[in-house]
């Protein structure tokens, strides 16, 4: 049992894909996955910045290979699907990172705004907001957690059924950044991003139930990180910022913002034989924000 414990969360052998693996959030999973001893291939569409995260890391465990591929490219999602079915011959771990957050109403919580002056002047106002914008978002947030899963499902079930020799009870495993805001009835100044998260915490439950009726060896669960660093909003976040990016009716009761251990960690234990009874769940790891503002 002990030697068990021991390596419960080892990686060492598993091969991972993590889109939008090069900035924020998604260098946090890439680093803390590799660390634990995955073979981790980070996508995105700038391959000079995945180039420098690969050419920074010295960790004697797991390691870094970068990869360019567009997630709203049928196309690229492809080819990156070709080299490693040739390369390695399956997958064990899939994260969907990529995201973006597209039109705001920054009107919306300034109450003395003139788009508060009556309801034709407030919907109006929201009616500004740009459709293609719309577009844009949901097929970065959205659109990709369904055709990269689906184009990666046959490498990962072979994942599963590779490792069961080794680590009985094992299974691969997809796992969805999603949001608070898709979780929360506020729309944090963006209507847009906050829906369309929503919908990726749907899908996420889709698909883990239409994978697990149908045979397929592959777990889907996701994670909704609170107020984390991201290129999103900045490097790092200084607390007297943590509010002012929540937009929450009630402060975050850690008075914080999440680290990037913590956000790690959340992925090795769902990646790892810790996870492997975990199905179909979305793990908010927050601060306790949605403990304290409208949810659903």
């Amino acid at each position: 049992m002990s030697s068990t414990l021991q390596s419960l969360y080892d990686l060492t052998g598993l091969v991972a894909l993590v889109t939008g693996g090069g900035t924020g959030i998604g260098l946090m999973i890439s680093q803390g996955l590799a660390t634990n001893g995955a073979k981790v291939y980070i996508t995105g569409r700038r391959k000079d910045v995945l180039d420098k995260v690969v050419a920074a890391w010295d960790q004697q465990k797991g390691s870094l290979i970068a990869v360019q591929m567009d997630v709203t490219s049928r196309e690229s999602i492809t080819a990156v699907k070709t080299m490693i079915q040739e390369k390695e011959g399956k997958l064990h771990i899939l994260v969907n990172n990529a995201g973006q957050v597209g039109p705001t109403s920054p009107f919306l919580n300034d109450r003395a705004a003139p788009e508060h002056k009556d309801a034709e002047s407030f919907g109006q106002g929201l009616f500004n907001e740009s459709p293609s914008g719309w577009a844009d978002v949901y097929a970065i947030n959205t659109f990709p957690i369904f055709f990269v899963t689906t184009a990666f499902l046959g490498l990962l079930d072979k994942g599963s059924r590779e490792r069961e020799s080794t680590t009985p009870g094992f299974t691969s495993s997809v796992i969805n950044i999603t949001s608070i805001s898709g979780l929360i009835r506020l729309a944090q100044d963006h209507f847009a991003y906050n829906s369309a998260k929503a919908a990726a915490s749907h899908l996420t439950k889709i698909l883990a139930t239409e994978c697990a009726l149908k045979g397929v060896r592959v777990r889907v669960n996701a994670i909704a990180p609170g107020v984390y660093a991201s290129e999103m909003t900045a490097d790092t976040i200084p607390p007297d910022m943590v509010e002012s990016i929540g937009k929450g009716v009630m402060p975050v009761p850690a008075a914080r913002s999440g680290t990037a251990q913590e956000m790690a960690g959340t992925v090795i234990y769902l990646a790892s034989p810790a996870g492997c009874y975990t199905n179909g769940q979305e793990l908010v790891i927050d601060g306790g924000y949605i403990a304290v503002n409208p949810s659903t």
